[in-house]
């Protein structure tokens, strides 16, 4: 375990199992991990940090814990823990201290942990928190512990070996005793020591023979990078004293040096100047040891001095070595509680260290034994004290002796004790140790006293019982109460369970016995029950007697009343009775007549002819039974609360001075009204106020209260007179219609109800529906004239009354119907467009030139069905119609405009005429052109029409429409438009072909005209290919040109030509061979040789088609060249071409200017992006 380890809580060290290979240490925050890297050093991490171990098998091995404790294994999701949790605490005074326990040897069988060279964290400063004197840490905790139990799940062990390292300590550092506090090192860590010190000796090649016994091994060369006078371990920085003290502090340092290396950092060998400083370094004197204290000592040594021999100059033996800083080394042995240490010290100067010096051995002085908790130092004979607290502060003694564990008796129970130790030799006594509080336990408790009577009722028993007198005030006691019913057969039931002395038993019978007693307990157990004890619960008051009657005959001045005893007495005898009189009926005061146990009593004295009311109550051990009640006295009348509303007031009352003898629980109001003498109970309760609603607005209502109790209802009070407020009118009667017009109605109404203030105002709601009505009059008349309404429609009205109270309600709605009148007048008229016109009616059609055809809205009948229409022309007759929305007026004027407008007519008479619409007819529609064809080819036929432009913009009035007749007879339009001229394409040859045109316009569409007929001629043969020359000789060639197919059975035949010269073609050859032998030729003459098809045709002239490009024949180089687009040698040289020019069709000439028009285009969107927009 690490010095740390100790410090460790639960879930402060987990192993997860990452991977077969890995395991994951975790460190919590302030703890620390030490481990044995592979090189044989330690290194202690500090949390947090996940320290990656790696087993060579893959399985975690148990972990060795302190003492005190324990670990345990938690699987959760598939991933194992191992936790170390503190153990609970045990009292075992004579236990041996585990700190002297010698450590387990490690397993021989178990491969060491090796930590994983890739995920290792960056090392921290080595034991940051492990030196002795500054550390938070004592140097009781570092040691070697027992191991934990290992679980038989866990097949392997984990040992965490500790190395202790001194740390620096200046010069001034001592103790309270004089001495520095060194910290224990045993033979293990002595042991790892020397081995790597043999390590460092082997790596640095020997260099250290020739030593003393008791010397150890030269300590390796510093890097550069060391700082020459601060030496820094553990967390603790050691600076030498003075100079001019005339000695040199010692430094402590670990055997954790590197490899000498040079200025640059690298490994090699020293030059001669570095050899001799190092062999200066290394003639480093013997340390003296001096002032040997038990924990410190004072170390000097001289300065190391060059050799006679030198052969350095004067100024080299007077000048000081520069920056030089010594290194001290310490080794510790000791036994039976002696430590003996070793010195040697070693110079160091420019990156370079001298061999260390002679060892020096001391022994430390003995001292007073430490706490008792850290290791023994000095004798090994001790004496220890103890001396325990009873939480007062005040520590006695309890043992003195050289025992490690004493039983201590005669203690309390469930009480806290204080205890603290101190060890004692002949040096000396320690310091106690930290105080350690240990509480006894408790026992059960003694059987307390048995419980009191406190106080009584008649279902209630309150009872108290004292705290056993044995137990301690820090034991927690806890009291059960047991009672018994006398008579119940049940024993004692459980009837309180807590911690209080006191308890109130409840719900108990009256004048009945009951047996209570108590026990004891707290968590060592459960006492006896105290001593039974009886108490009994207190009698109740009887019940009334019962209603006393007279006996015999009522005298002038006496009578005789008698009376039976009460059904319940309480639970105690009736000790007496006592009877009181009262004179008159208002039971204002009573006068005791009789008290005694006597059931009867003749009252005496007495006037005679008055009233007298008598009452009789009993008194027991209970108390006094109830006092019999009498109806309540006469109540003050209720008197007004505020300002009287129209249909509700709001009354307020007093109790009646005389409640006979019962609380008043119930009031009752009643009211009578204005003419009825008749009353009714308007309210009944116990409040003192009360509203009282659905009253008659400016009426006056009477009053009256009366109080009631148990014994009923007492007299009604005197009246109180109340006057309503005034209240908004009642509701109207429904009004009354009469309809003077079609168009108008008189509406009518009575005046309702005021409720006590006069009618101001009537409104009047009108509407066409009954949800929506509008005020249409406001104002004090009684009837109103409604205007402007439609005929043979429903109507609603209703009305309602205001005054200075407010508004009433509206009346029933009423219906009110106008007569039917004569038709309304049409709204809008509407011209019919030309299609409909057409499809209205089956031919002959009706034409836009001479017809009109309108469409309007019904207009509304006005509950008269609409029997025809009059459609008025202005000059013509008016044009009666039927009841329809649709004609077609004909035999008009091309041309002309017509004011026209509508009437509408039912039974009852014709309408008003509707708004004057004005309509033209259309011009007439033109009469066909003539067609004709202008110009033909064997696939196209221009043709011609009227005496207008060939092309003709699209705004022309006048436009045509040219058809072409199918196979079948259909005609096909081939042109719309208004141009004069068509040419059609995509002809056959040798066919006839009919046409026919219509012109049509604004008007509409004329006729079309008669059937032309046009046949296209017969195509002549297709142009041939350039022909092929070969000369034969210088005077003759021979010319090959291509075979043509025959034309719908045609023969074809071919002409050759030639040209001498500029001079003109003439004819070679006619026939229909393909080839041609040329003879006679003049050797220095240039030849052209052209070819053409002629198609005989049987019932027609031949045709010659176009002839073919020239070829030219060269005397110069006896070659033949192709002129044109003739493939035969594929040369470009003296050719000519004589294909005559073609004029370029319509769709070459469309297509160009296409072309031209997007050029421009572009260009100008161009110019516009670029000198506009940017």
């Amino acid at each position: 375990a690490s010095a740390s380890f100790p410090y460790l809580s639960d879930n402060q060290v987990k192993h997860l199992f990452v991977s077969p290979q890995v395991i994951l240490v975790q460190v919590n925050p302030g703890e620390a991990f030490t481990i044995r890297r592979e090189d044989g050093q330690f290194q202690c991490i500090t949390g947090p940090a996940q320290v990656p171990m790696m087993s060579p098998n893959g399985s975690v091995p148990p972990i060795y814990v302190p003492p005190g404790y324990v670990s345990q294994i938690i699987e959760e999701n598939g991933v194992r823990r191992v936790l170390v949790l503190p153990q609970q605490p045990e009292f075992h005074p004579g236990g041996h201290s585990p700190l002297h326990h010698p450590p387990p040897p490690p397993h021989a069988h178990l491969p060491a942990f090796i930590p994983h060279p890739a995920m290792m964290p960056p090392p921290p400063h080595l034991y940051t928190g492990m030196a002795g004197g500054v550390s938070d840490m004592s140097s009781q905790y570092i040691s070697q512990y027992h191991p934990a139990h290992i679980y038989s799940d866990l097949p392997f062990s984990v040992c965490f070996s500790c190395c202790l390292f001194v740390p620096s300590v200046s010069a001034d550092s001592h103790s309270q005793h004089g001495r520095p506090p060194f910290v224990h090192r045993d033979d293990r860590t002595s042991k790892t020591y020397e081995r790597l010190q043999k390590k460092l000796k082997e790596r640095q090649g020997g260099g250290g023979g020739g030593q003393v016994k008791d010397s150890p091994p030269p300590s390796p060369q510093k890097t550069c990078s060391s700082p020459p006078m601060v030496d820094i371990h553990n967390g603790v920085g050691g600076k030498g004293l003075e100079a001019e003290q005339g000695q040199l502090s010692h430094a402590v340092a670990g055997p954790d040096k590197q490899a000498g290396r040079g200025k640059n950092g690298e490994l090699g060998e020293l030059d001669e100047e570095a050899q001799a400083l190092q062999a200066l370094l290394s003639t480093i004197s013997k340390p003296v040891v001096s002032d040997i204290q038990a924990r410190g000592v004072v170390v000097s040594w001289s300065a190391p001095t060059r050799p006679e021999s030198d052969s350095s100059s004067a100024e080299d033996d007077a000048s000081p070595l520069e920056s030089v800083s010594y290194e001290v080394s310490i080794s510790f042995s000791g036994k039976d509680g002696k430590y003996k240490s070793m010195y040697w010290v070693q110079a160091m100067c420019n990156c370079l260290q001298g061999n260390p010096s002679e060892a020096v051995s001391f022994t430390t002085l003995s001292c007073e034994p430490g706490s008792s908790q850290s290791s023994q130092e000095g004798q090994r004979d001790q004496e220890h004290t103890c001396t325990p607290g009873k939480g007062t502060g005040i520590y006695e003694q309890c043992y003195y002796g050289p025992q490690k564990q004493y039983r201590v008796t005669k203690l309390s129970p469930a009480s806290r004790y204080s205890f603290r130790l101190a060890a004692k030799n002949d040096m000396g006594v320690s310091e106690f140790s930290e105080v350690v509080d240990l509480f006894t336990s408790c026992s059960v408790p003694l059987p307390p006293f048995p419980p009191e009577l406190e106080m009584t009722g008649v279902t209630w028993l309150c009872l108290k019982w004292q705290r056993p007198s044995s137990s301690p005030k820090e034991d927690d006691i806890y009291y059960i109460l047991e009672m018994e019913e006398e008579g119940s057969g049940y024993g004692f039931q459980p009837s309180y369970d807590g911690d209080e002395l006191s308890c109130t038993v409840r719900n108990l019978h009256r004048s009945t016995k009951y047996r209570f007693r108590v026990a004891a307990y707290n968590s060592e157990g459960k006492s006896n029950p105290s001593q039974v004890v009886e108490f009994i619960t207190n009698p109740d008051r009887p019940s009334s007697p019962c209603r006393p009657v007279i006996r015999g005959r009522v005298l002038p001045n006496s009578f005789k009343m008698a009376w039976e005893p009460p059904k319940d007495n309480g639970g105690a005898d009736v000790t007496k009775y006592v009877m009181e009189l009262s004179e008159g009926l208002s039971g204002l005061s009573w006068e005791l007549v009789y008290s005694g146990p006597a059931m009867e009593h003749v009252c005496e004295g007495l006037k005679p002819g008055c009233s007298y009311q008598t009452r009789v109550y009993c008194m027991s051990e209970g108390g006094q039974s109830p006092t019999p009640a009498v109806p309540p006295g006469p109540c003050q009348p209720p008197r007004l609360v505020g300002k009287p509303k129209a249909r509700e007031v709001q009354l307020r009352w007093g109790p009646p001075q005389v409640d006979g003898g019962s609380p008043v629980s119930c009031y009752s109001v009643e009211v009578s009204g204005p003419q009825s003498e008749e009353s009714r109970e308007v309210y009944q309760g116990p409040e003192l106020d009360c509203s009282v609603g659905g009253l008659m607005p400016g009426k006056t209502y009477s009053f009256r209260l009366k109080a009631a109790n148990k014994a009923g209802f007492g007299p009604l009070s005197e009246r109180c007179e109340v006057t309503t407020g005034p209240g908004a009118p009642e509701q109207c009667k429904a009004p009354s219609t009469t309809c003077k017009s079609p168009s108008c109605v008189v509406i009518s109404w009575e005046a309702p109800p005021c409720n006590g203030a006069p009618v101001t105002e009537f409104r009047l709601e009108w509407g066409a529906a009954e949800g929506s009505m509008q005020v249409c009059y406001s104002g004090p008349g009684l009837s109103h004239e409604m205007k402007g309404l439609l005929p043979a429609t429903n109507y609603f009205c209703r009305v309602q009354a205001v005054n200075v109270a407010g508004v009433g309600p509206f009346s029933e709605a009423v219906l009110c119907q106008t007569p039917c009148s004569v038709p309304a007048a049409v709204s809008n008229i509407y011209a019919l467009k030309e299609s409909e016109l057409q499809s209205s009616r089956p031919p002959p059609l009706y034409s836009p030139s001479t017809c009109l055809g309108i469409c309007w809205d019904p207009p509304c009948d006005h509950g008269s069905e609409i029997t025809s229409y009059l459609i008025d022309l202005g000059e013509r007759q008016p044009i009666v119609i039927g009841p329809v929305t649709k004609h077609i007026i004909q035999n008009l004027q091309p041309d002309t405009s017509y004011r026209i407008r509508i009437q509408a007519l039912n039974s009852l008479g014709a309408g008003p005429f509707s708004h004057t619409f004005k309509l033209k007819t259309k011009p007439l529609p033109p009469q066909p052109p003539r067609l004709e064809c202008t110009a033909f080819s064997h696939q196209t036929l221009r043709l011609k029409w009227g005496d207008g432009p060939a092309k003709a913009a699209t705004s022309d009035a006048l436009q045509y429409q040219l058809q072409m007749g199918d196979k079948s007879g259909r005609f096909l339009s081939l042109y719309k438009g208004p141009c004069h001229t068509h040419k059609v394409q995509r002809l056959n040859e040798s066919t006839s072909y009919m046409f026919r045109i219509q012109a049509f316009n604004e008007a509409g569409e004329g006729p079309f005209s008669n059937v032309y007929t046009f046949t296209t001629p017969r195509s002549p043969p297709a142009p041939v290919k350039a022909p092929k020359v070969e000369r034969l000789d210088d005077n003759s060639c021979e010319v090959t040109w291509e075979v043509l197919p025959p034309m719908k059975g045609d023969p074809i035949t071919y002409t050759l030509q030639y040209m001498m010269g500029n001079s003109e073609f003439k004819q070679a050859y006619k026939g229909s061979a393909t080839s041609f032998h040329v003879q006679n030729l003049q050797p220095s003459s240039d030849y052209r040789f052209r070819v053409c098809a002629i198609r005989h045709c049987q019932d027609a002239p031949e045709l010659s088609g176009p002839y073919s490009p020239t070829v030219t024949l060269s005397p110069q180089r006896n070659e033949v060249a192709v002129g044109g687009g003739a493939a035969g040698s594929g040369s470009r040289a003296g050719t000519e071409s004589s294909r005559a020019r073609r004029s370029l069709t319509d769709e070459q000439c469309a297509f160009l200017l296409l072309m031209v028009f997007a050029v421009i285009a572009i260009l100008i969107a161009f110019v516009i992006q670029y000198f506009v927009i940017k």
